[in-house]
This record gives structure tokens, C-alpha cells and sequence, in this order.
């Protein structure tokens, strides 16, 4: 402890040396007293020079709010402020130093050094209008005082007399433009403050701590924003999931229906209503395959895909192209798929691909021209692109192309969920590819370009029509 910073010492009963509060209470200090926290501090003089000595009459027995609190918790949280602490009572030869948080109405300690037993702890109070901290939260700027008596501007200030001390300096932090509080120090002692480095010294410490502080802040709230983005996904996942399962069954059942009234005598009407029921139970199951590749892909961890030797991919493909002219008879779908060697992929889900790309030309290309479907191997890649006429896609709306639920901003009238591109993209990555999309006023073409595994055997190529 520094030869100055002596504790109070109480020898007699001499009312010099005991502590009075406004009240009237007073009380022999003996020893070394630790004063508790939340006491008004009172001065008292003897021959040795001033020392401090309480008053149980001032204090705060309020409950600090769950703001303050945190931010005590806060500051409590910074490591650097311990060692700020220090370096501030060895640099000033002061023994007292705090970071306060002050309000309109609360002075609040966060941290506290203490060499003078001046008795706060971090969360001891001192009513802010008896403070020097108050002021400064008007004005934001610091105050230094080198020697109370000998200052003309506080020589009579009600605080240096209540607290009993002559020496004090403080900076305001400030937290993203607004006062948060200060750091400060003061001393029952004169000290040497004005003529040297040290409000430079505080305010750049103050600077620190409000860094310290925007940047815990900024973390947290990235971190709630992020939990709160979790749960949001999550529970509207597993909400997809469990509607996508429960859908299949009354959607079955309508299916079922529908096959067993086509076995009996129908007029014409009848059959007509009966093919729309099933054209409309096929959209509807393919919404829902969708739904639930999107939960499971988004709850499962990513699409997997099975791959293995697929001797039969061309023809598998050219199936989805001729379920889909079919499905469209009123539009041209040209095909040209051939592949000269065996592919290592996981055909379901190549089909479904191709399905998708083919559905979305058809959705949003020009009905006068035809959709283009070409599949190729070209030295260890696969390429399969599906082009169509019409409309160019705005450069903007390209980046959300593979997004889910993106419709909405590409194609604002378009009907549907808009997962067809996200789970065509998916399956890409989970054969090493990736779809590569190009537009202009001439053609839009989604293209799949995936690395193929090494195959043992000769595939068997389909002509183009």
C-alpha cells in the first residue's frame, strides 16, 4: 500500500474520530474497518491529516434495475479493466478508482480498486446528486482536480466535502454516442494530475472499456439474433415436416377414390372430373415430395445421394421428358440425351432434378417456343441443361434463384412454394455439382455440370427424337 493510503486509525474517543451521519448516529471505528458497501461518506479531520470516516444515514438499500445490473455485469466481464484499474492508482498515486455506470439516478460502481478503504464493492451505490459523475453526465467533459482547497472551482463543492477528498479525476465513457458512465479516481490526498499525462491516460482507458463494451454488445445481440433465427427455422421445419406426412394420407385416400370410380360406368363428364381429380392429387403429391425434401434436407443435414453404377440414366430421363409431354400436351419438349459411358449417380434423384429444371422452363418460358433438354458426357463431366424462350431473369433475382420460399421476390404471380430450383440445386451438391444458370432476351438455360466416378461398363445411349 502506498505510505499515504493508510487506513483509519482510531485511537480515542475524541468526536473527531467518529463517523457521523445527518441522523445523529455516530460509531467508534477500531483498527482497520473495510467499510460496507452503500454508505454516505462523511469527512472527519485530526492532526495526521484528513482521512475518511461513514455514515450508515446515506445509504441505498434500493434494488438496482436489471439494466444497470447487467451492466455492472458487463464491465465485470472485461478483463482489461482490472489492469486498468491498477495502472490508474500506480500512475496518479492515487488510491481509489472506479468504472461507475451513472444515470439520471443512479451511481452505480462496476469496478472498483480500493487502497483507502473507501468501502465500495462493485454494485454499492452512492446517490448521484451528491457526485461529481452527475455533472459530468451533463456537460461530457472530465474534471480534474489536483488540490480541492486550493481549486477555485471546487474548493466549496458540496461532494469533495461530504466524500473527504482532494484530489479527483474522471473522464465520461461513452457508449455509441450516449454517456454510459466514468472512469474515475479520487484520494483523501492532494495529487500532481493537471501538469501531467494523466486525463489523456483516462480518456483513452474510457475509450477502451466503451470499445470493450460495443463489442460485447454487438456479440450478444448477433447471438440472440442467430438463436432467434435458429428457433424460427427449426420450428417451422419440423411444422413442414409433420404437415408434409399428414398430407399424404387423406391425399392417398382421394387417390384411391378416384381409381376405383374410374373402374365403374362413368358418363363423359364424370371421366373428365375424375382425370382432373387425379392431375390435381399428382400436383399436390409433388408439392409435398418437395415440403418434405426441404425438411429433410434442412433438419436431416443436406441431401445424400446414393450413387452407384446407373447403366439405364439416359432412359430414366427421357421417361421424366415424356411424362412431362404428357403432363403439358400443349407444349414442345425437344430431348437430345446421349451418354456414352455408365454414370455413377443416384438416378431417382437425377430424374427429379431433370424434373424440376423442366417443370420451372415450363412455368416461366414462352409457350410459342419449345423447351430444350440436352444431357452429355464431356471428358469426366456430365452436363444437363434445360433452356427455354422467354423473358431474361433480372440480374438481381439471380441470386435467390436456389433459395426456398424465394418465388415470392423472382416471380411475384407465380404460384407455388418455389422449392423446385433449391432441391435441384441440393441434388447437384450432393453429387459434387452445381447448377450454372445464364439468361438473356434469347434463352435462359440452368445447366448441371457434375464430375462422374470412374464405371466399368458401356452405357446404352437413347437417339434424340
Amino acid at each position: 500500500m502506498h505510505p499515504r493510503h493508510r487506513r483509519v486509525w482510531m485511537a480515542g474517543t475524541s468526536p473527531a474520530m467518529t463517523s457521523k451521519g445527518s441522523c445523529g448516529e455516530g460509531r467508534r471505528l477500531g483498527a482497520s474497518v473495510m467499510y460496507p458497501t452503500n454508505l454516505r461518506i462523511s469527512v472527519t479531520r485530526y492532526a495526521g491529516g484528513p482521512s475518511l470516516a461513514v455514515g450508515r444515514c446515506g445509504s441505498r438499500s434500493t434494488t438496482i434495475p436489471p439494466s444497470i445490473a447487467d451492466d455492472v455485469a458487463a464491465i465485470a466481464r472485461i478483463d482489461a479493466v482490472a489492469r486498468i484499474l491498477e495502472v490508474v492508482c500506480r500512475t496518479t498515486g492515487m488510491g481509489f478508482a472506479a468504472v461507475a455506470r451513472v444515470t439520471e439516478d443512479r451511481w452505480v460502481a462496476c469496478a472498483v480498486r480500493d487502497e483507502i478503504d473507501f468501502g465500495l464493492k462493485p454494485g454499492g451505490e452512492l446517490a448521484v446528486k451528491t457526485t461529481i459523475c452527475d455533472e459530468i453526465r451533463d456537460s461530457g467533459r472530465a474534471v480534474v482536480i489536483d488540490h480541492v482547497a486550493e481549486d477555485s472551482a471546487f474548493h466549496g463543492h458540496h461532494t469533495p466535502a461530504q466524500y473527504g477528498f482532494q484530489s479527483y479525476i474522471s473522464a465520461p465513457i461513452m457508449l455509441r454516442g450516449q454517456f454510459f458512465g466514468t472512469l474515475c479516481a479520487i484520494d483523501p490526498n492532494p495529487a500532481r494530475l493537471t501538469d501531467t499525462k494523466a486525463l489523456a491516460m483516462f480518456e483513452l482507458f474510457a475509450e477502451l472499456i466503451a470499445a470493450h463494451l460495443d463489442a460485447e454488445q454487438r456479440v450478444a445481440q448477433s447471438e440472440a439474433a442467430l438463436l432467434d433465427q435458429r428457433e424460427a427455422a427449426e420450428l417451422r421445419e419440423q411444422f413442414i415436416a409433420v404437415l408434409g406426412h399428414d398430407l399424404r394420407n387423406p391425399l392417398a385416400s382421394i387417390d384411391a377414390a378416384g381409381r376405383l370410380m374410374k373402374k365403374t360406368p362413368l358418363n363423359d363428364r364424370a371421366v373428365a372430373l375424375v382425370d382432373m381429380m387425379h392431375q390435381s392429387v399428382g400436383r399436390m403429391a409433388g408439392l409435398i415430395d418437395n415440403v418434405l425434401d426441404l425438411a429433410r434436407g434442412r433438419l436431416g443435414g443436406g441431401f445424400v445421394a446414393e450413387r452407384r453404377a446407373e447403366p439405364e440414366l439416359a432412359r430414366a430421363l427421357e421417361q421424366v421428358v415424356t411424362e412431362l409431354r404428357m403432363g403439358h400436351p400443349e407444349r414442345r419438349i425437344d430431348a437430345d440425351i446421349r451418354f456414352d459411358r455408365v454414370v455413377n449417380a443416384d438416378g431417382r434423384r437425377l430424374a427429379q432434378l431433370l424434373s424440376n429444371l423442366i417443370a420451372n422452363a415450363l412455368a416461366h418460358g414462352s409457350d410459342s417456343a419449345p423447351v430444350k433438354v440436352r444431357g452429355v458426357v464431356t471428358g469426366d463431366v456430365l452436363e444437363l441443361s434445360v433452356a427455354n424462350a422467354g423473358e431474361p431473369i433480372p440480374e438481381a433475382a439471380r441470386e435467390r434463384l436456389f433459395q426456398p420460399f424465394s418465388r415470392a421476390i423472382v416471380r411475384p404471380k407465380q404460384q407455388g412454394l418455389g422449392l423446385g430450383l433449391w432441391i435441384a440445386a441440393e441434388i447437384a451438391k450432393a453429387h459434387d455439382g452445381a447448377i450454372e444458370v445464364t439468361s438473356d432476351a434469347k434463352e435462359t438455360r440452368f445447366t448441371l455440370r457434375m464430375p462422374l466416378a470412374a464405371a466399368p461398363a458401356p452405357a446404352v445411349a437413347i437417339p434424340a427424337e
